[in-house]
């Protein structure tokens, strides 16, 4: 069977709901935030290396205490809704879990997810350590 072109884009905008400017800055800034973990072990800077490895604790403190849920959405929530929460913010908590079932279709739970980024963080943060001793 032959996918119409309109079938086609229908599906997709399905799969991905339509966000608004306030939606898409706050998206792309989790975005930034998250190639700056991932890459932010290679910056040759002393002082930078420095506050990542200060920074990615941080980033997994305020996930344990937060419930699992990033400051980022809840600032989207709060200028969206007055409230620290939406439970209709399908990312608010889940913004990596949300992006890679879009992107690809696969579903994790929660649980592996965690494993799976405290894991990388575990891992970038030795890098980011490891350069600034070899530095």
């Amino acid at each position: 069977m032959t996918v119409a072109p309109e079938e086609e884009a229908s599906d997709t905008a399905a799969a991905a709901p339509s966000r608004d400017l306030l939606g898409n800055f706050c998206f792309y800034f989790h975005f930034a935030v998250m190639i700056y973990i991932v890459l932010g072990w290679a910056i040759p800077a002393t002082a930078a290396l420095a506050f990542y490895l200060v920074f990615l604790p941080g980033v997994a403190l305020q996930w344990l205490v937060n419930k699992n849920a990033c400051v980022l959405n809840n600032i989207e929530s709060w200028l969206r809704t007055g409230g620290w929460r939406d439970p209709s913010n399908r990312e608010e908590g889940q913004w990596l879990l949300t992006l890679v079932k879009d992107v690809t279709g696969l579903e994790f739970t929660p649980a592996q997810m965690d494993a799976f980024t405290y894991c990388v963080l575990a891992v970038l943060w030795a890098a980011g350590l490891s350069h600034l001793f070899w530095w």
